[in-house]
């Protein structure tokens, strides 16, 4: 015990020194600093991923798709999806030429869903239309870990490809968009985003080429401009315009691919023909009036005001989105009537509607 006691003793005395390691000085003068990026392990988790096929979709299908719409998600009045308004919406589309659908997008308002609600609305879509639609899910997100969550999941539902989306108000360095990206794009085929508007972060045509590596980026759905547009489709890059008012001169005249259109929930066969029937300067002035009134507002304010009062979705909205004034709502009566009810998605006669037609929720 006592000579414990002494041992202990010395470990806590003055005389305790530990020698410090020491470098040669070769190694000092030969030593590289490495950056952080060096230290991240992309592959330490295995992809979740089934080699079946019956669903698969190669990212050259996307590549080929001219009219994809940005559908809709139509609510029950206690909050719910109202899934047979959707089917119906979707079978408007499928019927009118569209050729893919963008599920939980801005327009399908996914950013007031739950995951569980965005994955379910996914899955529903591949189940009832995926024979004769292609599925775009929308599971992008700010946060990578959630983008890479949602993707597989929606893989694993069946959808055909995926929207993201770079990281939102906790924005992100060029480097971490492409940590962001390259974190999800092996998953299957992907359309990316480009929304500054919406962002608040341009993606930079940097960023898009170094992606362009991966065969599962299919391509940009891009709302900057026809000028960026035509950067990308000189170097190959397929392009959709995010922009409705835009999108006839970026497929005729600055190569782009098609759209991923608001304007096509509304009028789908005219879209389809914009898309598919060649320089239409006229038609193209016609729909001006409509998708100007469409965007006045923050979209899908438009849109859903719109589709209320053409009686194919319930006058219902989650907040914080609220129906266009009642003089808004006169006017688009008016340009229904202008360019032809017949060309319109539903059956019913459009009507103005009044203040207390439509439902606001808060909580669902």
């Amino acid at each position: 015990m006592a000579a414990l006691k002494s041992d202990s003793l010395s470990l806590r005395g003055p005389a305790l020194q530990f020698a410090r390691p020491t470098c040669p000085d070769n190694y000092k003068r030969n030593a590289k600093w490495r950056p952080p990026q060096a230290a991240v392990i992309p592959d330490f988790h295995l992809p979740m991923r089934s080699l079946e096929v019956k669903n698969r979709t190669s990212t050259d299908d996307i590549k080929a798709l001219r009219l994809i719409t940005a559908i809709k998600t139509p609510y029950l009045p206690d909050g719910r999806f109202d899934l047979e308004a959707y089917d119906d919406l979707v079978n408007m589309q499928i019927v009118n030429g569209a050729e893919g659908i963008i599920v939980g997008g801005t327009t399908g308002e996914g950013q007031l869903m739950s995951w569980d609600e965005h994955i379910m609305l996914i899955g529903h879509t591949v189940n009832c239309f995926g024979g004769s639609i292609k599925v775009i899910g929308n599971t992008g997100s700010n946060s990578t870990r959630e983008a890479i969550h949602a993707t597989e999941q929606g893989f694993a539902v069946g959808m055909h490809g995926a929207l993201h989306i770079n990281p939102y108000y906790g924005k992100t360095s060029k480097e971490g968009m492409v940590s962001h990206f390259e974190s999800v794009l092996s998953m299957g085929p992907s359309i990316i985003y480009n929304v500054p508007s919406r962002t608040g972060q341009d993606i930079p045509p940097g960023v898009i080429h170094t992606i362009a590596r991966s065969a599962y980026l299919a391509g940009v759905k891009e709302c900057v401009g026809n000028d960026r547009v035509k950067q990308y489709t000189d170097n190959g890059i397929v392009v959709w315009s995010g922009n409705d008012d835009e999108c006839h001169d970026s497929r005729w005249s600055y190569g782009a691919t098609g759209v991923i259109s608001v304007a096509s929930n509304l009028v789908p066969g005219l879209m389809r023909e914009l898309m598919f029937g060649g320089k239409n300067p006229s038609l193209n002035a016609k729909l001006m009036p409509l998708i100007e009134w469409l965007f006045e507002e923050p979209n899908p304010i438009g849109l859903n005001t719109a589709l209320a009062q053409l009686g194919v979705v319930r006058p219902v909205f989650r907040l914080p989105y609220v129906p266009l004034p009642l003089a808004k709502r006169v006017e688009f009566v008016n340009l229904v009537k202008e360019i032809g009810r017949e060309n319109f998605v539903g059956e019913k006669d459009v009507q103005v509607l009044d203040d207390d037609d439509f439902i606001l929720i808060g909580r669902y």
